[in-house]
């Protein structure tokens, strides 16, 4: 291979170690429960914060690779997530998981994701650099495919730890081999950090996201199981805290957008230049991003909980039932590129969302109790097809609007949006899932005549108070024994449960459809015309908005 491109084999190598974590988390969610005895919403939860903290950080990970120069952001930000993969692998209980990969990974990742954006600007130029951030997309992709295959055999064969003992090896390497790539230039003067906008965009997205994972617990309207503080139930004005948090986070956010633009027109350093969310194609490469990663990682949570709980394969069976979607994630991310050069960004982003969600439609129609594998395997393939098209499109559109001095804080746009959608997508799906899983229950308690009426009151107020947790059918009727019913009983509420559950799954399966054909709108200002016709070396971009 030709030493120019090792630098992009390295950044790519660790642009798959930040990606593989989510993808293997999700497909190995039941040995994690039984290993560290915590619920499926525990590793929601760990999950979601995990992306939720690049999110939240991104901004100042990328402003720290001004400050402290790119390669040793890079390096110090993968010594971090190295620390946090050995942690990870050590854990003893759901907190010390949460520690080490929700937030010691994730802090390092903040620092490493614009990183690799700016280090690839300043080793390649013209149709390389353009090709590079390809590669990137591409292995992005790859890393989500593989994912499923490498965590559900690691998994199942040995441990779901050795996955990031493996992470950590990988790491070691690239920071040997980091001196193969050219340094990135440092600005003539170093920006100072600026901490009162850091603190706004973190708290800002923080409220949102976390208002909604709570939301399955505490209720979106009508309050449930309300949190307490001094012994008192937190409701405002009666109705759940949920709605509070989100606008909440909202007006941060609004508060941090008038914050970095006074501090821009004083001539003052700011976390973010907000001319920058003015540039329309940045602005639709960054939203629609946003959208692939809610509908992606919306959909990675809801499958591996429908084959692994509700048909009881392992992490590797899971793996491998979703090998047409990883298959065709991979074909379609190198094929991508091409397409482009004779149709447009455009129109392959819009290709790529229409098959998501033609993908999701499909696989929704199989969910059933017995495994459809002929529909499920095309609803996945389908599905694969539209995802590895926008990872082939997207990053390249961001990162090609701006000039290269800029680059980093485009990364640090790009990571937010991955990391938002993908916390978001975690959250929201999941919420949708246990919510519909907790309504449907309680309509067909209520309509069951096998199930005597004071038996259905108390099944009902405590499913409406607490919601339910995600377990299989044998589990309910276990439960259902433990609390007293008889076993005819217990039989009818766990059949009760189960319709429930395929209910909530296919409800959330159509929330992440949705989701998909919404995004249709943000692709209107990406780029329309062939990829061929447009100069591929990113070079200076207007800070106002362009026509498309």
């Amino acid at each position: 291979m030709s030493s120019k491109w090792v630098p992009i084999m390295i950044l790519a190598s660790a642009q798959f170690v930040m990606v593989l974590d989510s993808s293997v988390m999700n497909v190995s969610i039941s040995q994690i429960v039984e290993d560290l005895d915590t619920t499926v919403e525990g590793v929601q939860l760990a999950i979601t914060m995990y992306t939720l903290v690049m999110a939240a950080f991104m901004l100042v990970g990328a402003k720290l690779g001004d400050i402290w120069g790119r390669e040793r952001a890079f390096a110090i930000g993968l010594a971090v997530y190295g620390a946090g993969s050995l942690t990870t692998a050590l854990s003893p209980t759901l907190g010390v998981l949460l520690v080490g990969w929700s937030l010691v990974e994730g802090l390092g990742a903040v620092l490493v994701v614009p990183a690799i954006a700016a280090l690839i600007a300043s080793n390649y130029e013209g149709k390389d650099r353009a090709f590079a951030y390809g590669i990137v997309g591409g292995v992005a992709a790859a890393a989500v495919a593989a994912g499923p295959l490498i965590g559900g055999w690691v998994t199942t064969a040995y441990s779901w730890r050795l996955v990031f003992v493996g992470e950590v090896i990988v790491v070691v390497a690239i920071l040997l081999l980091r001196g193969r790539m050219q340094p990135s230039p440092r600005p003539a003067r170093i920006p100072r950090l600026d901490y009162v906008g850091a603190g706004l965009s973190a708290s800002g997205l923080g409220l949102i996201v976390f208002g909604i994972l709570q939301s399955s617990t505490w209720g979106w309207i009508d309050p449930r199981n309300a949190p307490m503080i001094g012994g008192q139930p937190i409701t405002p004005l009666g109705f759940s805290v949920v709605p509070f948090l989100i606008l909440g986070g909202l007006a941060i956010l609004a508060l941090f957008g008038s914050w970095e633009e006074r501090r821009t027109r004083l001539g003052l350093d700011a976390l973010l230049d907000i001319t920058l969310l003015k540039i329309e194609t940045l602005q639709a490469g960054a939203s629609t991003i946003l959208v692939q990663q809610l509908v992606i990682y919306g959909t990675f949570f809801v499958l591996p909980v429908y084959l692994q709980v509700v048909l009881g394969l392992d992490a590797f069976e899971t793996g491998v039932k979703l090998i047409p979607m990883s298959a065709m994630m991979l074909i379609a991310a190198l094929t991508g590129p091409r397409l482009a050069a004779s149709r447009s960004p455009q129109r392959v982003a819009q290709l790529g969302l229409v098959a998501l969600a033609l993908g999701v439609v499909i696989v929704l129609s199989t969910i059933d109790v017995v495994l459809n594998g002929a529909g499920f395997a095309v609803g996945l393939a389908v599905f694969g097809v539209g995802a590895g098209l926008l990872a082939s499109q997207l990053a390249n559109v961001i990162m090609s609007s701006v000039e290269p001095a800029r680059t980093n804080e485009a990364g640090g746009i790009q990571g937010t949006a991955q990391n938002l959608g993908a916390s978001l997508g975690t959250a929201l799906i999941g919420a949708v899932l246990l919510t519909g899983l907790t309504t449907g229950f309680v309509e067909r308690i209520g309509d069951n005549p096998a199930i005597p009426p004071d038996v259905q009151d108390q099944i009902m107020a405590g499913a409406t108070e607490n919601g339910l947790e995600v377990v299989t059918v044998e589990q309910a009727e276990q439960l259902s024994i433990e609390a007293g019913a008889t076993p005819e009983q217990a039989t009818a509420i766990a059949a009760d449960y189960g319709a429930a559950q395929l209910d909530g799954l296919r409800r959330s399966l159509g929330v992440v459809a949705m989701f998909a054909v919404l995004g249709l709108w943000f692709t209107r200002r990406l780029p329309r015309r062939p990829r061929q016709t447009i100069d591929r070396d990113p070079g200076p971009a207007p800070p106002v908005a362009a026509s498309a």
